[in-house]
């Protein structure tokens, strides 16, 4: 009994250590995961419901000759938003260069739902 448990505890922490970089996002019966591109996800989950650019690391300088405050960005990203409604969340997902690199939720989602088979 004793070695049956040590073996489930041995199996729960390699699936939990294996499975930390392996997620999807469901859109009705397909999924989208890191590496797909900005089409692949458009074709599998359709338009979101809003989209965002913005920079990460974002610094600020100042150009001496025309003394105009200037940004420079260290990496441009796009966030697109998609609200699977009221039972669900709201979804956000982040490319650079135009390849899904993130998946995450920032909240409950609200009203009807904009996502495929949701």
């Amino acid at each position: 009994m004793m070695l049956a448990v040590k073996c489930l505890i041995v199996f729960i922490i390699f699936i939990f250590f294996t499975s930390v970089d392996s997620w999807a996002f469901r859109c009705g019966s397909g999924l989208v995961s890191g590496g797909d591109t900005k089409t692949q996800v458009l074709v599998t989950c359709g338009k979101p419901t809003s989209k965002e650019k913005a920079y990460e690391n974002q610094r600020g300088y100042r150009t001496i000759v025309k003394k105009k405050k200037t940004n420079k960005c260290d990496n441009k990203v796009e966030r697109w938003y998609y609200n699977c409604g009221d039972m669900d969340f709201i979804y956000v997902l982040t490319f650079e260069n135009g390849i899904l690199k993130n998946e995450t939720t920032e909240g409950r989602g609200k009203g009807k739902s904009d996502c495929r088979g949701k």
